[in-house]
């Protein structure tokens, strides 16, 4: 059974990534007659999907019982102020990230928005050596140099791109400056939901709805600040149609599939959908999009990314040691 949702687990995971990525895309850059929707309201709309889908799952570990339910909710979350405060600031800092994932898509193809975001194994090797005091062998740090230079490589422009004096819509150092923020944001969210995970007993469902709270909250501010006005001229669902709510269910369903991931595999098979899903991305953004045209230098390129997350994941030897990472 246990195996069973090991490989399930993965599917899923593997699917979510290349379908978020890719409708998220479609999305941004879909031409229709009206407001294009906001991507701030989009991020607290799944927090709040989040939250009622952990509330789901906390009833059905509570035998269904509303009675366990509120009291399961009044012990962890109410009674221990102080151990919710503590998902502050993750929460914060996730919220910013999911808002840098579509300013980047909104600047980006898919295929190089998934190859650059791979430098957040860098940040959350750097911060897991840091903030958890892992240690990390030489051939992991040398997995790592090869990665850095393999997105050096996918973001250096080829003859093609400095011959040609045609202007994307968008702009292409901001979709990098976001990615790449969103990389530093995810490493360290990620290993300080990992440390405090490793420091409580509480369940992942629990953190999950704790993090959508404060998620929910800041997000809201994001949209009062920067949208405000928009909000109050068309709406808070404006733009939205049947293709924003799949993206807004897929970004949900990111937290809850990473829970579901940890707790059922590991961060070997994480590792390997991360770039399983990177190749569908391409082949899709390439065959459905047409956002992207492969060459034999950016196939290269792409080569040099995935080797360190395939090569220094696979099943273990003598020196190898996994970090983990709890990012979405």
């Amino acid at each position: 059974m246990s195996a069973n949702l090991k490989y399930l687990s993965l599917g899923i995971l593997v699917f979510q990534t290349t379908s978020l990525v890719l409708t998220m895309r479609y999305s941004r850059t879909l031409k229709e007659e009206g407001p294009r929707y906001l991507s701030s309201t989009a991020v607290v709309v799944a927090e709040l999907l989040k939250i009622m889908a952990c509330i789901l799952l906390v009833y059905k570990d509570s035998k269904c019982s509303l009675r366990a339910l509120n009291r399961v909710l009044h012990d962890e979350i109410l009674n221990k102020p102080m151990e919710t405060l503590k998902l502050a600031i993750p929460s914060g800092i996730y919220t910013l990230q999911n808002n840098l994932l579509y300013v980047a898509l909104s600047n980006l193809d898919a295929a190089t928005y998934q190859v650059t975001y791979q430098l957040k194994i860098l940040t959350t090797a750097l911060f897991s050596v840091s903030m958890l005091s892992k240690k990390l062998g030489v051939y992991q740090w040398l997995s790592l140099v090869i990665l850095m230079t393999g997105v050096a490589f996918v973001q250096w422009p080829s003859d093609s791109q400095l011959d040609s004096k045609e202007l994307s819509a968008g702009s292409q150092f901001v979709g990098l400056m976001a990615v790449l923020t969103a990389c530093f944001s995810s490493g360290f969210a990620g290993v300080y939901f990992e440390k405090i995970l490793k420091e409580t007993k509480q369940s992942v469902w629990i953190r999950n709805i704790q993090l959508g709270f404060f998620g929910s909250i800041f997000g809201l501010m994001g949209v009062y600040i920067y949208d405000g006005e928009l909000v109050s001229k068309n709406g808070f669902f404006q733009g939205y149609n049947r293709l924003t709510w799949i993206v807004v269910v897929l970004q949900a369903l990111g937290g809850l599939v990473i829970a579901a991931v940890i707790k059922y595999a590991d961060n070997i098979l994480k590792g390997f959908a991360t770039s399983l899903s990177i190749i569908l991305s391409t082949l899709i953004s390439y065959f459905w999009l047409q956002d992207f045209v492969p060459t034999r230098v950016s196939l290269c390129r792409q080569a040099r990314v995935l080797w360190p997350d395939l090569g220094s994941r696979q099943p273990p030897t003598p020196w190898f040691k996994a970090f983990s990472c709890l990012s979405p």
